[in-house]
């Protein structure tokens, strides 16, 4: 009668032998991938300057000195003026001139998102530009070429 306990031991036996197996060979291709990797591996110290210049990226948008700028009308306007011009309009009008001009909505999707009327998206962006307009005139520098 000890033939279910046998057959019941045997079945663990095999059970652990495969767990085993599993194990093994994970930790078998486990080692193989790290020393894959190691071959692949550059320590920073060993990259040229230039392969160091290659891994990052510097945003020179508001640095002084070199700021890149663009002439409009006869001024200099730079990207830091032209956001300190934006940030100078009411929070409505900024929203909608965003709106129109960054995510290429149009005044009908822009009245509908901000629930108002279209003429009245319509008469916050026309309005805007003047307020832009004036502060621009006021800040921005002659252009000297």
């Amino acid at each position: 009668m000890d033939y279910p306990n046998r057959l019941e031991w045997q079945t663990r036996c095999e059970f652990n032998a495969y767990c085993k197996r599993a194990l093994r060979n994970e930790l078998i291709d486990a080692c193989r991938e790290r020393k894959r990797r190691q071959l692949r591996e550059v320590i920073f110290s060993d990259l040229t300057p230039q392969e160091e210049r290659q891994l990052y990226t510097v945003d020179k948008y508001f640095q002084d000195g070199n700021e890149e700028a663009f002439c409009a009308g006869g001024l200099k306007i730079t990207a830091k003026l032209l956001a300190e011009a934006l940030h100078t309009l009411p929070n409505e009008k900024r929203q909608a001139v965003l709106l129109y001009y960054f995510f290429n909505m149009t005044d009908v999707e822009i009245a509908e998102a901000m629930k108002i009327p279209r003429s009245t998206v319509q008469y916050r962006r026309t309005s805007s530009f003047e307020l832009l307009k004036r502060y621009l005139e006021e800040r921005a520098d002659e252009w000297n070429d």
